[in-house]
């Protein structure tokens, strides 16, 4: 099983007692996010809609491939990826 790196968003860091980044495991994202929750109870919700996909205002990178051009949920993770979440900032 992959071991990743997570960068978590300021506004999701209530979720993870203030860590920036953390570790999770998964060969997919679907697992890493998976393992995120087991570790950080809530955290997949502001991931994920209702319908288990990523929300439309979150961007997800694994390195540096957004999943939305990849695979999604089912994009493999390396050992030792980066993943980021970045949240999409609204304004004009």
């Amino acid at each position: 099983m992959s071991s990743v790196s997570v960068r978590i968003p300021t506004i999701l860091r209530t979720y993870t007692g203030g860590e920036a980044e953390v570790k999770a495991e998964g060969d997919t994202l679907r697992a890493v996010v998976a393992d995120l929750e087991a570790s950080h109870a809530g955290i997949a919700a502001r991931i994920l809609d209702d319908s288990g996909k990523i929300r439309r205002f979150v961007n997800v990178y694994v390195g540096d491939e957004d999943v939305r051009f990849a695979d999604g949920l089912d994009t493999t993770t390396p050992d030792g990826a980066q993943i980021s979440i970045i949240p999409a900032v609204a304004g004009g």
